[in-house]
């Protein structure tokens, strides 16, 4: 009798399924499309907030450092950015959190800095990166950052500062107003946890790698992780390979995301080899198979999830409504074949 109650209500909901309805009313609950639920915007300052998140099924845990890629619909179009976890890792209510710092022609960024609400449904990615501190702690480390960049090393000191017994934060803002968690990092080196030398560029200007020397003396004997603009990295690089201590330097690079959707494009198969040029008009499931690459598929409409892949890098559009998708070199963010068409090169994990 469940059965047969389970296909009158197929039949009633057609074409959609009831799974369809369920999504609507219990938007976590996919673990095949992963999404996240805003349950706290807290402000930072008067250009950064923290979005506390509650990641739906198909979530895993992340390590302090790691970074993840929020999906947000814009003007109609999905963007993607990565924005690292700062809040610390294993949290007992299953929440993480990413703060957000509005920057000029930052789409995203000034899109969730201005309309972000508790109860707001984003799309996320699985976290991951290697800017982490290793399963043996150092005895000394220092952390380098400038700006946003202080967000991943925020994680890690939320998650593991009382594994570190001797931690130096030298941290730039362009005001002592501005320094995100700036409150937090001051208090922590009140209580001696650990040693913070601010930078307010404002008023000092930018830090010079010829300068962080006079600041820390032993700062060669510090594993030191790095995390800002590039061309700081880019200095910073330079400095300690001229040192030759370039092993004890790990630096977090931000990536923006710069692809414009066009109309088709060539899709790369990466296990099979298989290359197709695919028209704008026609899924990357009829295209793949059409040159002789068959994937997993089942309902063909975007309903049943069963045909979703990795996009390591590219730019899809959802034949439904239009919405675009990205995805950067090294990420795996994941799109559904059957009602997804190229609008520019893609390179996929299958």
């Amino acid at each position: 009798m469940r059965n047969g109650a389970w296909r009158v209500v197929e039949l009633v909901t057609t074409p959609l399924v009831p799974a369809d309805y369920l999504d609507v009313i219990a938007p976590l609950r996919n673990a095949n499309i992963l999404r996240g639920r805003i349950e706290e915007v807290r402000p930072e300052t008067a250009s950064a907030v923290s979005l506390v998140i509650r990641p739906g099924r198909g979530w895993q845990p992340h390590e302090p450092g790691q970074y993840i890629r929020l999906g947000v619909d814009v003007d109609g179009i999905r963007l993607w950015r990565a924005y690292s976890v700062s809040s610390a890792a294993g949290r007992r209510d299953g929440r993480i959190a990413v703060t957000v710092n509005a920057v000029k022609d930052g789409v995203v960024s000034a899109y969730l800095h201005k309309h972000a609400t508790r109860g707001m449904i984003i799309h996320l990615d699985l976290p991951t990166g290697d800017f982490t501190l290793p399963r043996q702690r150092p005895p000394k480390s220092l952390f380098l950052t400038a700006g946003s960049g202080i967000t991943p090393v925020m994680g890690m000191l939320r998650s593991c500062l009382h594994e570190l017994p001797d931690v130096v934060v030298i941290h730039s803002a362009r005001t002592p107003e501005d320094a995100v968690f700036g409150t937090e990092l001051r208090e922590l080196d009140r209580q001696g946890k650990i040693t913070l030398i601010e930078r307010h560029t404002g008023s000092d200007g930018r830090l010079k790698p010829a300068e962080i020397a006079e600041l820390v003396p032993d700062l060669f004997e510090r594993e030191t992780w790095a995390c800002g603009p590039g061309e700081m990295l880019d200095a910073l690089t330079e400095h300690w390979s001229d040192a030759g201590a370039a092993e004890k330097l790990h630096i977090e690079r931000f990536r923006p995301a710069m692809l414009i959707a066009g109309d088709g494009g060539t899709v790369t198969f990466e296990r099979s080899g298989t290359v197709v040029e695919a028209a704008g008009s026609v899924s990357i499931l009829d295209a793949g198979e059409a040159a002789g690459k068959l994937m997993k598929s089942g309902c063909r409409m975007g309903i049943c999830y069963s045909c979703v892949l990795p996009m390591r890098e590219g730019i899809v559009r959802d034949m439904r409504d239009g919405t675009i998708t990205t995805a950067v070199e090294g990420d795996n963010v994941l799109i559904q074949p059957c009602i997804a068409a190229a609008a520019g090169p893609c390179r996929l994990d299958a």
